[in-house]
Order: C-alpha cells, then sequence, then structure tokens
C-alpha cells in the first residue's frame, strides 16, 4: 500500500514582523494565503526510513533524519508507539528555499500520509501539535486556504476569502535561509523600538471580499528590507514585474521568491512572460488562490 498526499506552497500577503524574543524566535502577524503550486508526498511501507526526492531543485533537498518529511513521521510514529518504517518520495514542484514553505508543506504532507498509511487516525488537534513542534509553517500548510498565524506563526485563526486571487511568482537562482533573513532583519533594527505586529484591517477585508486592487494596496512583507539587503539582485525583478503590470510585488517569506498580484488570469500570463524575457529570473511560475491544505489523493 502506498499514500500519496499533495500538499500547497504559501504567500503571506501581511508578514508583521516583532523583535527578537528571548528563546530567539519573532512573534508574528502572518496572514497566510495556500497558493496552487503543490508538492506531492507518496509513503510506502519499508524496511527502514528513507527519503527521496525528484523534481526541480530535487538536489538541493536533504535526504537524511533532518528533512521535515521524516522528522513528521518520526514524530508521528512515537506518538503511536509505532517504528517510522517507510520510504518518502518528494515529488517538488514548490521552490526549495525561496520563502513558499516547501519543506514545511512536504512536512505536512508527510504527516497526513503516514497517518492514513499507519491507520493511526489521529485528530486535527493532535496533528496540529505534531506540525508546530516541527516548525512555524507547518500547521498552516497541512489546513491550507487562508489563515491569520499568530505567535510565531504556529497559532492559527482561519479567514474568509471572497474570491479568486491570480499570482506570479518569479524564482531567482539558489535559495536563502530562513534564519539568515531573520538575522540581517534583527541587524537592520538594531536600536529602533519594533513595534508589537497586528494583522492590518484593511488586508483582511480586502481578502473578505475579493477585492484584488484593495489587497494589492495593503501587502505588506516586514522581512523584505533584510531580504534585499542580503540579495540586492531580487530589486531588479520586483521592479520588472511591476513595469510588466502587476498591482503590487514583493518579497515571498524569507525569498528569494517573489510574488506579483495580477488582476485576472491573462494578466498574470503577461506579467509571467514578462518575467521570463526581463532576465531577472530563473523562471515565471503562474498560480491562484486560495487552494486547499494537504489532501490525501489515493491510497
Amino acid at each position: 500500500m502506498t499514500v500519496t498526499v499533495r500538499v500547497p506552497a504559501k504567500v503571506n500577503v501581511q508578514l508583521a514582523v516583532g523583535g527578537a524574543r528571548p528563546d530567539g524566535f519573532h512573534d508574528l502577524a502572518n496572514v497566510f494565503l495556500a497558493v496552487g503550486l503543490y508538492d506531492e508526498v507518496t509513503v510506502a511501507p519499508s524496511d527502514s526510513l528513507r527519503v527521496t526526492c525528484s523534481g526541480p531543485d530535487a538536489d538541493q533537498v536533504p535526504l537524511d533524519r533532518t528533512n521535515l518529511a521524516a522528522r513528521a513521521a518520526i514524530a508521528l510514529a512515537a506518538r503511536h508507539g509505532v517504528q517510522p518504517d517507510v520510504h518518502i518520495h518528494i515529488a517538488k514542484d514548490i521552490p526549495v528555499a525561496g520563502g513558499m514553505a516547501g519543506g514545511s508543506a512536504d512536512g505536512a504532507g508527510a504527516l497526513l500520509a503516514c497517518d492514513e498509511l499507519w491507520g493511526t487516525e489521529t485528530s486535527l488537534p493532535e496533528l496540529l501539535a505534531i506540525c508546530a513542534e516541527l516548525g512555524s509553517d507547518v500547521p498552516f500548510s497541512l489546513v491550507g486556504g487562508a489563515a491569520l498565524g499568530t505567535g510565531r506563526g504556529e497559532n492559527l485563526s482561519p479567514l474568509e476569502v471572497g474570491g479568486t486571487f491570480h499570482w506570479v511568482f518569479a524564482v531567482a537562482d539558489g535559495g536563502l535561509s530562513t534564519p539568515a533573513v531573520y538575522g540581517e532583519f534583527d541587524r537592520l533594527t538594531a536600536g529602533t523600538e519594533v513595534p508589537p505586529p497586528v494583522a492590518s484591517p484593511a488586508l483582511l477585508d480586502a481578502l473578505r471580499t475579493g477585492d484584488a486592487t484593495a489587497l494589492a494596496g495593503a501587502l505588506v512583507n516586514d522581512l523584505q528590507p533584510a531580504a534585499l539587503s542580503l540579495r540586492p539582485s531580487l530589486a531588479a525583478t520586483l521592479a520588472a514585474g511591476t513595469e510588466a503590470g502587476a498591482l503590487a510585488a514583493l518579497v515571498s517569506g524569507s525569498g528569494p521568491t517573489t510574488a506579483f498580484l495580477t488582476k485576472d488570469e491573462e494578466s498574470a500570463e503577461a506579467v509571467a512572460a514578462a518575467l521570463t524575457a526581463s532576465g531577472t529570473c530563473r523562471t515565471a511560475r503562474v498560480a491562484q488562490s486560495p487552494a486547499p491544505g494537504a489532501t490525501v489523493l489515493g491510497a
């Protein structure tokens, strides 16, 4: 028996970041939106735990027990007193180390797939608790849709979305380390008073009404200056997408993927073509949101 789970990427339409906490994390007001770029995680019984990966930049994905998918299997097995003897195969389509929670998606996908394979029937609250132990973005990868993440992003409140939003994601060469970007945020804000993070009422209203123009005016990412400091070339990508007609542009999460909101599908295709032709990114992908969370495709 094998089980395959499809799990989405995410974009942060608001990422408000507070100052560093004593534990090294930052309090966030993190408005997640799941987008229709997916990894597929397949699990099957095996003599031991092993991870394989295929797809774009698969060679950059760790295949040992540090992989979030492997860690998810280990955590679920420990919860139920079973051995994590599974072969986990990840078919990548979410950019690797690109600020779109690809690793977190794989963790959530493996967790749901193993629960199905082993018949452990873990409740959603238990699954979310395991997700939170694995990483700040993993709970949202499990549930998808749209949500406000507080704390370090793991405490989720579902949000209403009143329409479909059209996006283009420009994939950069290489990745950016999330800890490095947060470290640069701390450096850039040193000596200043960082306000407590709060969700934007205007942004939440734009999501609820499905108003792309209003959402464009409310997009914000407090990590963007840090990402641009570490990767100045991203400024040219942001400019190219804006000049091509995007309603708004921002760095996705900790980067280096950049996200462009457009008014409709036709505009998204045009912006993607212009970005590809600009030479400022490796490739450009079109996707819609919101998208469902981790979903079992078949067993």
